[in-house]
């Protein structure tokens, strides 16, 4: 089971305690997943709820039956991959179709269905099981709502936005999409929709990909250290032997002579550590001093070197 189907499972498992709350986690399904045609009088009245996941087909029967008390069958076509049916005709239309507050020349849920924030939260529920994916997190941070019409798009967003929150809306073919991608926001979109158990399991996979780029980071950086200063040694080492070949290390001041024997000793020791060989001890900074020294003799030879060959 995907990450975003086992959210849905979740959602679905509790049903609102209230009506109010009922009507609006209804509607935001039938909004992104129903149809209807006809007259409230009960004449010709048809609504149509068509999904092809078994857990929004269940949760529509529950909640028709709560707010209604209407009992409707759910018809199944297609074999390897099903499609559930509700359909609803008649009085018992009508009666669906006035409490969702169904317009025929609207694409959004009616703005009395969601006055409360608790309306809002079951709106938000509804359209993420009609409607809406969320990425494992284990591999990205991503949520969206597909949307038919941008009407609903737009009251989606602002519905999710008034939790401060900053869904934005992007056009992909003929849809609208709401989507997130801080994963911040989505903890707080798992909170609002009440999905407590996928909350924890998505921010458990964040502290541990939190954990593993810390230390990735560090261990970068102490790569990184340790390549300088084994390039650093090696042109240290380059630089003493130039000397010793060419003109002696005889020739250099005692202070600069211990230092070049004590690192064509200890070639693989670190400043620190070179600063203890010596006699008396030196700090990294005096080893460090004298090395750099050494360079500036090693380099005024390559230099002579070069112009006596040009000469």
């Amino acid at each position: 089971m995907s990450f975003s189907q086992k959210v849905k499972t979740e959602i679905a498992s509790t049903v609102p305690a209230s009506r109010h709350c009922q009507l609006a986690e209804l509607a935001g399904i039938f909004t992104l997943c129903g149809n209807w045609s006809g007259r409230r009088d009960g004449r010709n009245a048809m609504i149509f709820l068509q999904t092809e996941n078994l857990t929004v087909a269940r949760i529509c029967f529950t909640l028709l039956k709560k707010v209604s008390r209407i009992i409707v069958d759910v018809l199944v076509r297609g074999g390897k991959n099903p499609v559930y049916l509700l359909k609803i005709s008649g009085d018992e239309a009508s009666t669906i179709a006035d409490a969702l507050k169904l317009s025929v020349e609207k694409d959004s849920v009616n703005e009395l269905l969601i006055e409360k924030a608790c309306c809002k939260r079951a709106l938000i529920r509804g359209a993420f099981l009609a409607a809406g994916s969320m990425n494992d997190p284990a591999r990205s941070y991503h949520m969206e709502i597909v949307c038919d019409a941008n009407e609903i798009a737009d009251q989606l967003r602002n519905v999710i936005n008034s939790f401060g929150m900053n869904s934005k809306i992007v056009r992909r073919k003929k849809y609208f999409v709401v989507y997130l991608k801080e994963g911040d926001e989505i903890v707080t979109m798992l909170n609002i929709m009440e999905a407590p158990e996928a909350l924890m399991s998505m921010e458990n996979t964040r502290i541990i990909k939190e954990m593993r780029n810390t230390v990735n980071r560090r261990v970068n950086c102490e790569t990184a250290n340790i390549a300088k200063t084994v390039s650093a040694a090696v042109k240290q080492v380059n630089d003493i032997e130039l000397i010793r070949d060419t003109e002696g290390l005889h020739t250099l001041s005692d202070s600069l002579r211990e230092m070049a024997e004590v690192r064509l000793t200890y070639p693989e020791a670190t400043l620190s550590e070179l600063g203890k060989y010596l006699s008396p001890p030196v700090g990294k900074s005096g080893v460090n001093h004298r090395l750099r020294k050494l360079s500036e003799i090693a380099d005024d030879i390559r230099r002579r070197c070069y112009d006596n060959k040009d000469s």
